[in-house]
């Protein structure tokens, strides 16, 4: 089969070969139908986060089982299902105090799956590789969801869509009033905006370096959007008589937007650090503006979700209308376009692209 394979810390990925064992006990192999292109898989990319190569690309998808390994109870071929990065084992400490997105067994960056055409060992992003024609993963690695739930959809339940209104429903939990920021608006960042404006805050700031992504965010449903600069922390005041936001969420990852959202917030606010970033990227706050600020600061992983309920949950909203993500996907391409797709992001263009590999 083809899938997209980086092979190198900053060299473009491409499309290969690559063979998949049949598979194992437990295992279900699923026909890729839609994949969303993540920053996350650009982090294995530019070398945010180690990975081991030849890596396949991918972990945000949807697609059919078409086969199914021996004792496989979870799903049958010809079901729809979404991808899991994070299944939880439910048997390990954090699991069984209900936070089965810290699970101790789930998220490793890479997992060795597979051969490449020339018989090297290759390894598949967070257990997944889904920007492929096929994958094959453990029966938990997939939720089923109804038929027609279009795939191009589905495919964002996995990941930027439940990370993001994870972050505001269950980190942050916003009440209808507050006030939020939302720093960095890809996939993820839209989502947040999204479900903000859901949550009924008010106002709702959208902040990014790119001017481009104004009519994006006015149509997640953000009231304002700014542009992030030195004078940041200044416009967010003086939309939120002079205080600052009661949430500041962090969508890029990066050192030097975490202290912007902290200087963006009020005091006694929170600011919820969403993007994944360089452990060699530190952040500094002085012991003085801690206290003083009574500002809590904290990470939100994953939404955090359980995606076996939560997905279902997401995917009956989109059917019954109450959930629309059409803002989202500003891009469709196929397998081939893929690599173009991961240019567009490094260069901060556009929300999610949906790979169609068939």
């Amino acid at each position: 089969m083809r899938a997209l394979v980086a092979r190198a810390v900053g060299e473009p990925p491409r499309v290969e070969d690559v063979d998949l064992p049949a598979p194992g006990p437990g295992q279900v192999r699923v026909e890729i139908r839609a994949a969303g292109v993540c920053h996350s898989d650009l982090s294995m990319v530019n070398g945010t986060v180690a990975s081991p190569y030849p890596l396949v690309l991918g972990h945000e998808a949807a697609g059919v089982v078409v086969e199914v390994g021996d004792g496989v109870s979870r799903v049958v071929p010809g079901e729809h299902v979404v991808l899991n990065w994070a299944p939880p084992c439910r048997r390990c400490w954090h699991c069984g105090h209900d936070e089965p997105w810290l699970c101790e067994r789930a998220g490793t960056p890479a997992v060795a799956r597979g051969r490449t055409s020339g018989g090297e060992q290759l390894h598949v992003t967070l257990g997944l590789g889904a920007l492929a024609e096929q994958v094959v993963v453990p029966q938990h690695a997939v939720i089923p969801v109804p038929a027609e739930l279009p795939m191009e959809v589905a495919a964002l339940l996995g990941c930027a869509v439940l990370t993001g209104i994870g972050a505001v429903r269950r980190t942050a939990r916003v009440a209808p009033g507050d006030s939020v920021a939302v720093v960095g608006l890809g996939g993820v960042g839209l989502s947040v905006v999204s479900a903000a404006r859901a949550a009924g805050a008010g106002p709702v700031l959208a902040v990014d370096v790119s001017p481009a992504k104004a009519e994006l965010a006015l149509a997640a449903g953000a009231t304002d959007f700014l542009v992030a600069d030195e004078s940041l922390s200044r416009a967010v005041r003086a939309l939120t008589a002079g205080r600052g936001v009661d949430h500041a969420v962090e969508c890029v990852g990066r050192g030097s937007t975490i202290r912007a959202a902290w200087r963006a917030t009020r005091r006694g606010g929170q600011v919820i650090v969403v993007g994944m970033g360089g452990k060699d990227d530190i952040v500094s706050l002085s012991a003085m503006d801690i206290f003083h600020s009574a500002r809590t600061l904290r990470s939100s992983v994953y939404g955090p979700s359980d995606p076996d309920r939560d997905v279902p949950e997401l995917a009956r909203a989109v059917l019954d209308g109450t959930l629309d993500l059409g803002f989202l996907i500003t891009d469709r391409t196929t397998l081939d376009g893929a690599a173009e797709a991961f240019a567009r992001m490094a260069r901060g263009e556009g929300a999610r692209t949906v790979v169609v590999p068939q």
